[in-house]
C-alpha cells in the first residue's frame, strides 16, 4: 500500500498570500496542489487535501488536520515573493531541519523543478514555521518560484502541467526509496517534561507493550510498537484505545 500524502495549499480565504499585478498566491497554490494530487492519485497514492476551495485555515489547523489524518508525508504549496519585483528567481523548498526524509523530499522536488526550467535555490531551514514544526510526519514547504518575478510566472503558466508532473515525480521518487525501511508506531502522549513521558512509558510497558521515548522538537513523544504495515498499526491503535489512550499513528522515522 502506498503512503498517504497530505497536500496543503498555502493561504486562502481572506489571506491572499503574496500579490502581484492582480495575481494572488492563494490561487496558484490551490491550483497546483490539486493538480499534483490528481497525479499522485492516478499513481495509487492516497491523498488528503487541507483545502480544496478558497477558505482560510490557521497554520495550526492545517497541522492538526494532517496529524489527525494519519498521513505519512506533508507537502505545503506556496510561492515566494521579494520586497522588490523581478529581483529574485527560482524554486526553494523549506524544511524544519535539513536531514532525514524532509531533506530527501525537498532535494528531489527541487531537482525535478530545476529540470522544468526554474533556478534551483536549494533547501532552506525554517524551524519556526508551524506547518513544519507541528506536523508529526516528514514535512516540506515548496516555494514554486517568485510570484512577483515575471520570468517565474511565465514558467509557472506556460509549463504548469510539467511543474505538476515534476513535483509529483519528486515526491514519488523520494518516498518510494524509503518504503522498504518504513515502519509505524502509535503515539500515546506528547509531553514538554521528560519526567512525564517517562511515567507514561513505564505505564504502557507494564501493560505488556514495547515503547520508546522520542525527542520531537521541544517535546517528548511516547511511541508504542514498531510494525511494518498500516493495518498492523491500526490494530495496535485499537488495542491501545481500548485501554483508554489517546492515539496517533506515526511514521517511525520522525520529522527531522
Amino acid at each position: 500500500m502506498e503512503p498517504t500524502i497530505i497536500l496543503d495549499s498555502g493561504h486562502g480565504g481572506y489571506d491572499n498570500g503574496a500579490t502581484y499585478d492582480g495575481r494572488r498566491e492563494k490561487d496558484d497554490n490551490l491550483r497546483l496542489a490539486l493538480a499534483v494530487g490528481e497525479r499522485l492519485q492516478q499513481e495509487g497514492f492516497p491523498v488528503v487535501f487541507t483545502r480544496t476551495t478558497d477558505v482560510y485555515q490557521r497554520p495550526i489547523d492545517k497541522a492538526n488536520l494532517a496529524n489527525e489524518s494519519n498521513g505519512d508525508y506533508f507537502i505545503s504549496f506556496h510561492r515566494n515573493a521579494s520586497p522588490d519585483a523581478n529581483t529574485y528567481s527560482g524554486v526553494q523548498t523549506l524544511v524544519y531541519r535539513d536531514a532525514g526524509m524532509p531533506a530527501q523530499i525537498a532535494g528531489s522536488i527541487n531537482k525535478e523543478l530545476e529540470a522544468v526550467g526554474f533556478n534551483n535555490l536549494g533547501i532552506s531551514v525554517r524551524p519556526n514555521l508551524v506547518v513544519l514544526k507541528r506536523t508529526a510526519m516528514p514535512a516540506v514547504l515548496v516555494e514554486t518560484g517568485f510570484l512577483n518575478t515575471d520570468a517565474d510566472n511565465r514558467i509557472f503558466d506556460e509549463k504548469f502541467d510539467a511543474i505538476a508532473d515534476a513535483i509529483a515525480s519528486g515526491i514519488r521518487n523520494a518516498v518510494s526509496s524509503n518504503q522498504t525501511a518504513r515502519t509505524f508506531g502509535v503515539q500515546i502522549g506528547l509531553y514538554r517534561r521528560y519526567e512525564n513521558a517517562e511515567y507514561a512509558l513505564r505505564q504502557v510497558v507494564s501493560q505488556g507493550y514495547s515503547a520508546q521515548i522520542r525527542e520531537w522538537r521541544e517535546y517528548y513523544a511516547v511511541i508504542v510498537g514498531d510494525v511494518s504495515t498500516l493495518e498492523d498499526a491500526r490494530l495496535l491503535e485499537q488495542r491501545l484505545q481500548g485501554l483508554g489512550y489517546q492515539t496517533l499513528i506515526v511514521n517511525n522515522e520522525p520529522n527531522s
